[in-house]
This record gives C-alpha cells, structure tokens and sequence, in this order.
C-alpha cells in the first residue's frame, strides 16, 4: 500500500508504539527514514534499530528508549507536508522547546539536525520536531 506522506507515517507508527508501551516499532524502510532514525539514535531519542531484509519491502525495528517507564520521546511532529512544504534559511532555523527538543532539516548536506545546519551555515525543508 502506498502511502502520500511516509515520513508522517512512520512518525505516527513510533508514537503509536510509544503510546501503547511497545518495546520496539516496524517501519518500512527507505533512505530518508533510515537517516531520520539515525539521527534520533545519536541524539539518544531511541535505543536502537536495525534493518530487516524481507520482500517486498525491508523493515527498520525501532527500539523504544525508556528512562524509569518513561519515554525518551514525549513529542513528535510533522512539519513539512506534501501539500505545503515548509523551508527555513540559516536564521531561520527554530529551536524546539528552548534546546530541549530537536529539528530535523533536509539539506543540500544531506539530513540533519537544526543546530548542525545552523553551525553548517545551512538552511532547508524542515522534516519534524522531536522532544
């Protein structure tokens, strides 16, 4: 089943999992998803993942991070849609939850955090905020 907007789903899918205190979350995989949950590993939002080779499509397992059966991740949201794009320049940049949080960008750099392209001098298409 195709889907308009799989990022927006696989956020849906890891706060659906978090919300019923799942230990891990299946994803389809594709590229950008795969460096968007890269990114949330280094910034310690979830444990771990792994790819999944299957037909017809690989999978990512998310793992959920829980502190004290409490969630590393208390919010996610979709920024940019397919139906209104949402760009922001260097200075543009926001921060989410005074620091607290994180933005992730698609840039000409490739996907990253808000503060890495802020220091990159770089702006873009503004994916999600996580806090």
């Amino acid at each position: 089943m195709t889907t308009t907007d799989p990022i927006a789903d696989m956020l849906t899918r890891i706060r659906n999992g978090i919300m019923a205190d799942h230990e891990s979350v299946l994803v389809p995989s594709s590229k950008i998803k795969l460096s968007v949950i890269k990114l949330l590993k280094e910034e310690g939002f979830i444990d771990r993942y792994e790819v999944l080779s299957g037909k017809p499509q690989p999978m990512i397992r998310v793992y959920v991070k829980y502190t004290d059966g409490q969630p590393a991740i208390s919010g996610l949201e979709r920024v940019s849609k397919p139906g209104l794009r949402v760009y922001a320049e260097r200075r543009e940049v926001p921060r989410v939850y005074g620091g607290l949080g994180i933005a992730i960008l698609s840039t000409s750099k490739g996907i990253m955090t808000g503060q890495d392209a802020w220091r990159q001098h770089l702006g873009g298409e503004i994916l999600c905020y996580v806090w």
